[in-house]
């Protein structure tokens, strides 16, 4: 009696199973991957040219945040310093360190025209979202939320995934991150005692009729 079926119907099942087993584990790596760190950055701590201890200007010198990042609170870029920015003080402080060397080339002599510091940049927003620093700046929203406490970084690194899941939980609960705008570059800053974050964020969003966009529009230009 002939066979009904060919004979390479004998081993589909295995290879159904084999290809199923593949394909289950390649989506398991997947999955796993995205909800890593190495996928996040969380934690990436590239070496820059020149070992700036935030720390260290922050906390001991007591520098504000705008005087490096001077366009943070009216365009949607947050600047890093210029050469002659970090020379205000490094003219006559620390004037001689090898750690400044790529500074003070850059600098030349005042001309400005040296080798070009390149910063190595740690916070990247794709180039497919829009995310506008003044924006959330002047909304109350700390540097904290974004970058953690840098105040007490030494070398600056990532802190916070900000994938769009992370951005979204934000917007639709804005309440925690909600600060008063005179506490936006207190990065140490804490409620007062019997207060909490959420109440204080409730309370400002209401005063400043605060409404974060949830439409895709709003950062995918």
């Amino acid at each position: 009696m002939a066979n009904i079926f060919p004979k390479w119907t004998v081993t589909l099942p295995i290879k159904l199973i084999v290809c199923g087993g593949v394909l289950g584990g390649l989506v398991i790596l997947g999955v796993t991957y995205y909800f890593t760190p190495k996928y996040s950055r969380v934690g990436y701590q590239p070496i820059q040219p020149i070992p700036f201890d935030h720390s260290l200007h922050v906390n001991q010198l007591g520098i504000d945040c705008r005087y490096c990042h001077q366009s943070v609170e009216v365009s949607a870029n947050s600047s890093v310093p210029s050469v002659q920015t970090c020379m205000t003080c490094h003219s006559q402080i620390k004037k001689d360190s090898p750690k400044l060397e790529p500074l003070r080339a850059a600098w030349n002599g005042g001309k400005g025209d040296g080798p070009a510091l390149r910063w190595v940049r740690i916070h990247e927003v794709p180039d497919f979202a829009y995310f506008n620093h003044a924006a959330h700046v002047n909304s109350g929203v700390s540097c904290v939320t974004c970058h953690g406490n840098v105040n007490h970084m030494g070398a600056v690194a990532q802190n916070q995934p900000q994938s769009m899941g992370w951005c979204l939980d934000c917007h639709r609960h804005p309440d925690v991150n909600i600060r008063p705008k005179d506490k936006v570059t207190d990065l140490d800053w804490k409620p007062a005692s019997g207060e909490s974050r959420a109440s204080i964020g409730e309370q400002l969003i209401k005063e400043q009729k605060i409404d974060p966009p949830q439409n895709c529009g709003a950062c995918h230009r």
